[in-house]
């Protein structure tokens, strides 16, 4: 399958050392051409990775088994290695670099467990506990306390031993290039479905935005170690008990990733690298700003030049990095602006390499004002995507929503996921932040977590029960429930309250439409679904003859696209693997939808 949407010819000039395996892999990597570069390279180590995968190990026992083999400390072979850890000598458990390869399982102090450097809930659709979660090559021994820290935080930059960084995490100096080539692995192995944008803070690769440049820093500053190899070499070699039958490529050639996406160069174990390119392209100049509407400029420029090949262009906006062009394009449309606002707009070129321009001139426009008539909208929506940090106990659960309110869930945990990220109730309650715009109709998905019950949850607003939101006795089948006509206008807070003693719920986009006099008489898009979803062509059905406008935006709330529907349907080919709100409005009213693009 592919998983670049770029003109790789661009990179073809690029001056990269030969690359010729040792000896003892030239068996195993017979059936890749390593005179190729860029998609064609990537596409190559991904068949030989996927079709080498022969053996795959179960979560329990089998990862637990493969660990005490492949993660033996070097210095001592009663202990393995810890992920993240850096001190065996300070009396402090969480920072541990190794432990006795024996004490396995979920001790808080005194065990080391399974951690997933490329977080369950972060695949697109969580990885689970088999296939890509019980890939040995991205499981590795860590300190319990030390993989509850992590969680499912993001990589990002940092410097000395592991910890957190911001809301994120850095997975220590000794480690940082262990990760970057998981990761790398985790993306050949499983594609889309293990995108490093997914799982890492940072600046998009100018040729594969699916790839972050912190990645090809960390692989390049932080060599390959003993620990690295010893595990490739068990998992090769299928005689082994518990050996996978492939290899991490980026392990035995870091460079393979220089080839593929360029940036800093990494060591070439296969030989001497290439001279580096460390020439800048020129500044882009005669940069204008023309046609602006309520919400888009558009930019112009003459192109930039290089030794080598611009590969894309940067976007500044109000001085602050905007968006790659991935192309090399000298026009651009920058989107999702307010309206009667004036904006200063500036570009840079870089190349495959990862050498950037200065930025070019500075060029002012201001949007105009927006004509669009107001519609019925929705009041509140909510994916969850922000709850806390997993947790599998539970206590009361307070977060920030993606509308900018406060939620409360009691008797809660956040380890589980239904679309994606969800909470999860057991004998409590979830309140909505209150919101002034009243409330129409009311949708919301629901899912038993383990065994249990058929249920439902009570819907109070402002205290009154105005229907139930039921889920069924079979924890495998989500149930999405609208409850229409409830049309209560003014100041509104909305309670679901478990009418369950035991059962565990997950719950997932919740939404409700404002209150308009309009619902009362028109409910026509309160029955419209889309599909399939998540979706993995080219198009989104939706449920209406109708011609309906359609918005969507990414997680971070930016738009994406807009138009009409046609013939049913809406164009995604543009999207990128991931999650999105799609907002459809008839002129009279507007609903929302989470939208998975797989």
């Amino acid at each position: 399958m592919k998983h670049f949407y770029l003109l790789f010819i661009l990179i073809t000039s690029v001056s990269f050392a030969q690359l010729t395996p040792p000896t003892e892999l030239q068996d195993y990597y017979s059936g890749v051409d390593f005179n190729k570069t860029g998609t064609n390279l990537f596409d190559d180590l991904e068949t030989i990775t996927v079709n080498k995968h022969t053996n795959f190990l179960s979560y329990t026992p089998g990862i637990w088994e493969a660990s005490k083999v492949t993660d033996l400390d070097p210095t001592n072979s009663g202990n393995v290695l810890l992920l993240y850890g850096y001190d065996d000598s300070d009396r402090n458990h969480i920072t541990d670099r190794s432990r006795s390869k024996f004490d396995n399982g979920g001790n808080n102090g005194s065990d080391w467990n399974r951690e997933h450097t490329y977080p369950k809930s972060l695949g697109n659709p969580n990885l689970g506990e088999s296939g890509p979660g019980s890939d040995a090559h991205h499981l590795r021994p860590s300190d319990v306390q030390m993989n509850s820290d992590r969680g499912n935080r993001k990589f990002a930059d940092g410097s000395g031993n592991a910890g957190t960084a911001s809301s994120n995490w850095y997975p220590g100096d000794e480690w940082k290039g262990d990760v970057a080539r998981m990761i790398m692995y985790m993306y050949v192995r499983y594609g889309s479905r293990c995108l490093p944008s997914n799982v890492c803070v940072g600046t998009n690769n100018a040729i594969d935005s699916n790839m972050i440049n912190l990645l090809l820093d960390w692989n390049a500053e932080d060599p390959v170690s003993t620990i690295e190899d010893n595990r490739n070499t068990y998992h090769a070699n299928t005689s082994n008990t518990y050996a996978q039958g492939n290899r991490n490529p980026f392990i035995d050639n870091p460079y393979l990733a220089t080839v593929i996406w360029g940036g800093t160069p990494a060591e070439n174990r296969w030989g001497e690298a290439a001279e580096p390119d460390t020439e800048a392209p020129t500044i882009p100049t005669n940069l204008t700003a023309s046609n602006p509407t309520a919400t888009t400029v558009d930019l112009a420029w003459t192109a930039s030049t290089d030794n080598t090949a611009v590969v894309a262009y940067n976007v500044y906006v109000d001085n602050s990095y905007y968006v790659s062009t991935n192309n090399v394009s000298t026009t651009f449309t920058v989107t999702d602006l307010s309206s009667e606002t004036t904006y200063s707009f500036s570009v840079l070129a870089t190349d495959a390499a990862g050498n950037t321009s200065a930025l070019s001139n500075s060029v002012s426009e201001t949007t105009l004002e927006d004509s669009t008539p107001p519609t019925g909208d929705s009041c509140l929506s909510e994916t969850f995507e922000n709850i806390p940090t997993n947790a599998s106990s539970y206590a009361e659960r307070t977060w920030t929503g993606d509308d900018g309110g406060t939620w409360i869930a009691t008797d809660a945990r956040t380890d589980q996921s239904l679309n994606s990220r969800s909470i999860c109730i057991r004998n409590g309650n979830l309140t909505a932040p209150a919101v002034t715009g009243g409330i129409g109709s009311l949708t919301v998905t629901t899912q038993l977590t383990f065994s249990g019950s058929a249920g439902t949850f009570d819907v109070l607003v402002n205290g009154n029960s105005v229907g139930t939101i039921p889920y069924s006795d079979d924890n495998t089948t989500s149930t999405t429930t609208t409850i229409s006509n409830i049309n209560i206008e003014g100041n509104v807070t909305v309670v679901l309250d478990n009418q369950s003693t035991s059962n565990r719920v997950r719950i997932d986009d919740l939404s409700w439409t404002c209150y308009s006099s309009l619902s009362v008489d028109d409910t026509s898009l309160n029955a419209v679904n889309i599909f399939p979803n998540p979706v993995e062509s080219n198009q989104i059905k939706v449920s209406s003859n109708d011609i309906l406008q359609f918005e969507i935006y990414n997680i971070l709330g930016r738009r994406i696209s807009s138009g009409q529907t046609k013939n049913q349907s809406i164009s995604v080919e543009n999207l990128k693997a991931g999650i999105y709100i799609l907002k459809l409005s008839n002129g009279l009213q507007q609903i929302t939808k989470k939208l998975v693009r797989k």
